[in-house]
């Protein structure tokens, strides 16, 4: 996985790309590093360039969501599709993040 981020006013968007699985997992820290930015109110992550992910990328999605929460920052993830889409909708993963198209 491959990730690039932009910071405008209080968001953070997160842009994901290739693959979020399980070997990604140290990855993640570098993204939950991002929560730490000062009035950040909104945290995007971006999976339009993402093709696949498993279930560990699906739990890292939670974590973010956690992390986010604890911080008092809102997480939306943006633009899921393909494969990626269908994954998000079988975990059920809109029960708990806020998924835009």
């Amino acid at each position: 996985m491959e990730f690039r981020s932009r910071v405008e006013q209080d968001t953070v968007e997160v842009q994901l790309s290739g693959r979020l699985e399980f070997t990604d997992h140290d990855r993640l820290r570098d993204i939950v590093e991002l929560l730490d930015g000062n009035g950040l109110r909104r945290f995007v992550l971006n999976l339009s360039a993402l093709d696949f992910i498993d279930s560990a990328g699906l739990g890292m999605l939670l974590i973010l969501q956690e992390e986010a929460e604890q911080r008092n920052i809102k997480l939306v993830v943006s633009g899921p599709r393909g494969d990626v889409k269908r994954s998000i909708d079988l975990a059920k993963i809109n029960e708990i993040v806020t998924i835009e198209q």
